[in-house]
């Protein structure tokens, strides 16, 4: 038996988190939060209601002009307690986020939680570099400069499958650039949302900057998103809910930034290091179960190697150790549910008609059969326009499928409604210069497919969304930009007025 995080030694006073403390939901009912790993209930709570909405944003806009009026100095002083505040917590946080989704404790040891704690502190550089446009005279005696600013209230919808950092990469930004924020995280997983508040807090951010609500889509989320002082709208989420969410947010004219679904194509010519592919496609299909939008879902395999390929992904999934998360032997935890579990498995099993199950398709028995676990699958020789290859499954499932030519390989990289990630596997420059080129996705790997830095954008084309995370470019799209005009005669000179009014 391995530590896990009791929430009941944390959360006792409720989870929602608003103006600097825990408090309960008013909604009415409850919510269970489920360990997947063995289906048992570990935490019940009461839901966030409109009423707890309204009071977030209440505390947060509150919260705005003495935040907003911080220095830059200040706010980055803030964020760098914050960072070390986390630091500090850091196995609190690893052990929370495994025991809510289920994933490995060395994932969440070793990239969730460090992540987090890097991003922390790229921000709090960043709030230093809130800048705009020299100032110059673009316009007779007039001098112009452009100011950015902070927006307002932010109000923030994250998913279940990376909790933490999908907190950390809305709040983060947000509150550097001097903003307020509201998050509402899926109800499935509040646990460390809430704790990265009681962070905020605890590194002395005033209360009403970062505010957490738990509750559903419908009774919290659209509330949220429709709530007139909300000034933008960030969501994470699958690209179905984010059009919703779009409907929504554009009926009060408030800016928006959505990170939706993928679908990302893993593409293999014929030069690679065949070997790196294999271990490239096996980790980045399977990392947190694939249930990521940046996994590595479709991949496209040149002829000459399409079958060693198959046979050596297949061998390295056989490997795959499934088992507690909380064992930092295990490669493989749970799926976040056995209602998610089961919708995995009917796209395999949906599949099947029409493509090779080289392994896995199944959910293992014995000691997991209560966990919704699911073995990593590989399916072969797929059709381009079948339904694993163009919806996002969100599971441990890699499909192949052969090509013969390059520019077969990039077209049909391209030939989905997704464009969030993608990766090329070559040796040959002009063939990883074409495909960084080609492929329409916001960022494109090459000879790797995962790694993520702070410093870089995180962002999709097309039915990916729009906006970025992380970087300067996501703390830029939560300013505003205004335009400051001075007339620099020692009088107001009545020229430009003339032309108005005429000679009077």
């Amino acid at each position: 038996m391995h530590n896990r995080f009791q929430p009941r030694d944390h959360f006792t006073a409720g989870a929602q988190y608003i103006d600097g403390r825990l408090v309960p939901g008013t909604l009415g009912s409850r919510q269970d939060v489920v360990d997947p790993a063995s289906g048992r209930t570990i935490f019940t709570y009461e839901l966030a209601g409109p009423a707890d909405v309204d009071a977030a944003v209440a505390a947060a806009r509150a919260a705005f002009p003495a935040w907003s009026g911080a220095t830059p100095g200040e706010r980055a002083d803030a964020l760098h307690r914050f960072a070390a505040v986390l630091a500090e917590r850091a196995e609190d946080f690893a052990q929370a986020e495994t025991l809510q989704c289920g994933k490995p404790i060395r994932l969440s040891r070793e990239f969730d939680v460090p992540g987090t704690v890097d991003n922390t502190a790229f921000f709090a550089g960043a709030a230093r570099h809130l800048e705009g446009r020299a100032a110059a005279e673009y316009s007779g005696d007039h001098t112009s400069y452009v100011r950015r600013e902070a927006i307002g209230v932010i109000g923030s919808i994250a998913p279940w499958n990376y909790p933490l950092q999908m907190a950390a990469w809305k709040i983060l930004p947000a509150i550097a650039a001097g903003n307020t924020i509201v998050l509402k995280p899926s109800e499935l997983t509040p646990f460390t949302s809430l704790l990265f508040a009681g962070a905020a807090t605890a590194a002395g951010l005033p209360g009403g900057v970062v505010n957490i609500v738990s509750g559903t889509g419908r009774e919290a989320g659209e509330r949220l998103v429709t709530h007139p002082d909300v000034a933008m709208t960030s969501f994470t989420g699958s690209t179905a809910v984010g059009k919703r969410v779009a409907e929504l947010a554009t009926g009060g004219v408030s800016r928006l930034h959505l990170e939706l679904g993928g679908k990302a194509p893993f593409v293999v010519f014929d030069d690679a290091d065949v070997d790196a592919a294999v271990h490239g496609a096996v980790a980045a299909s399977l990392i947190n179960g694939g249930q990521d939008c940046t996994a590595a879902t479709r991949a496209y395999v040149q002829r000459p190697v399409y079958e060693r390929f198959v046979r050596d992904v297949a061998a390295l999934m056989e490997t795959v150790r499934l088992g507690d998360p909380f064992d930092p032997a295990t490669d493989l935890g749970p799926l976040i549910s056995h209602a998610h579990r089961d919708r995995v498995a009917a796209f395999v099993e949906r599949a099947r008609a029409t493509s090779r199950v080289v392994t896995g398709g199944e959910a293992p028995g014995g000691v997991l059969e209560d966990g919704a676990y699911y073995r990593p699958t590989l399916l072969a020789d797929v059709a381009q326009d079948s339904e694993v290859v163009q919806s996002e499954i969100f599971g441990p499932v890699l499909v192949v499928l052969p090509f013969d030519t390059d520019d077969e390989a990039l077209r049909l990289a391209n030939d989905t409604p997704y464009g969030l990630v993608a990766s090329a596997w070559t040796r040959d420059t002009y063939r990883a210069h074409r495909a960084t080129r080609e492929i329409k996705a916001g960022c494109v790997w090459i000879n790797d497919h995962i790694p993520i830095v702070s410093e870089m954008p995180h962002g999709g084309y097309k039915s990916s969304g729009y906006g970025k995370d992380m970087s300067v470019y996501s703390f830029e799209e939560y300013t505003q930009v205004k335009h400051v005009m001075f007339d620099n005669t020692a009088v107001a000179r009545k020229d430009w007025h003339r032309t108005v009014f005429g000679d009077r």
